[in-house]
């Protein structure tokens, strides 16, 4: 019987949490009905690097529409754009919407946060001693430029890690990828030779196949 209720509680989080973002997305409660309704507002803008605008945060969007923070933090933080691109690439497969990430982190305190998908260890980590050391975790769904200048100096501090003498089964852009994703101590093993898990594999895989878009968005 306990066993049957553990199963069912992990089988409810998943279904609780799309409920919350259909109700973020669509503005009904249970208890409303189908009742016409005007179409949502344009999403507004605000300015971005370069005079350029940046959409506000939304849970669909494009990760190319943000080309020029990528390059500005990716020069700063002295990491390939094109990888710091495909990252947010890799990230986009949920939905980003500010209410719905706070919603699913009260559900899984460990949930990661923004557009890049950075947990608050790794934040907390990252932020010290730079300029944005007075930013909050919290802040990363509302503010897309944090989130992804924090992600570049996160993949900064990660190449700073890595042995000068290492296997050459991957190249530093896919060992930063890996540890992005699997943390630094299993980047440090596939820097050794180690074989990726499934679950690591995929990430490089997908990664892979964002290059070509991320090589398009980043060029000036």
């Amino acid at each position: 019987m306990a066993g049957a209720r553990k199963r069912w509680r992990w089988f409810a989080v998943p279904i609780l949490a799309l409920a919350v973002w259909a109700m973020v997305r669509t503005g009904h409660t249970p208890q409303q009905t189908d009742a016409p309704h005007a179409a949502p507002p344009a999403a507004s803008a605000t300015p971005g690097a370069g005079g350029r605008t940046t959409p506000s945060p939304s849970s669909a969007y494009d990760p190319a529409d943000y080309g020029p923070q990528v390059r500005k933090y990716a020069a700063k933080a002295g990491i390939e754009p094109r990888l710091l691109m495909a990252i947010l690439y890799n990230e986009a497969y949920k939905p980003h919407d500010p209410e719905l990430e706070r919603a699913w982190q009260r559900h899984k305190p460990d949930a990661a946060f923004g557009i890049a998908n950075m947990h608050r260890a790794a934040f907390e980590e990252t932020r010290r001693g730079r300029d944005f050391a007075h930013r909050k975790w919290e802040e990363l769904p509302d503010d897309r430029g944090l989130a992804i200048e924090a992600a570049a100096w996160h993949l900064h501090d990660l190449a700073r890690q890595l042995p000068s003498q290492r296997s050459a089964t991957y190249s530093q852009s896919e060992l930063l990828a890996l540890g992005y994703n699997a943390g630094a101590g299993n980047m440090l093993a596939f820097a050794r030779g180690v074989t990726p898990g499934v679950q690591a594999q995929s990430y490089l895989d997908r990664l892979h196949n964002n290059w070509g878009n991320a090589e398009k968005a980043v060029a000036s």
